[in-house]
């Protein structure tokens, strides 16, 4: 089992989760952050961690969003691995909460 980065970490990008991470399986595009399924050891620790509840057990993400298992997989092969906290977005205030993101995800 893995857990999956979804929709409200679009255009936030808080990388609170990051540093608790003891396997480092994040990876970072220019406005979201994915997980790797290959490498998370489903320790749970990133869950809480997140501001923004963007991260969920994928026997648990919400009704709509899992096709968020399916991005995390395919964006971890092209992201950049993060080991390190960062700012979050520069209009992170204004984004989180806000629903239906998925258009606004940057590749």
């Amino acid at each position: 089992m893995t857990f999956v980065v979804t929709d409200n970490c679009i255009l936030c990008k808080y990388t609170d989760c990051v540093e608790v991470c003891p396997v480092d399986c994040f990876y970072e595009g220019p406005n979201f952050l994915v997980i790797n399924p290959d490498e998370c050891i489903d320790c749970a620790l990133c869950e809480p961690e997140c501001p923004a509840n963007a991260i969920f057990s994928e026997d648990e993400i919400p009704e709509g969003q899992e096709g968020f298992l399916q991005i995390n997989e395919e964006l971890s092969a092209t992201f950049t691995n993060i080991t390190e906290k960062k700012d979050p977005l520069p209009d992170y205030e204004k984004w989180d909460g806000v629903s239906d993101k998925l258009q606004y995800l940057e590749r």
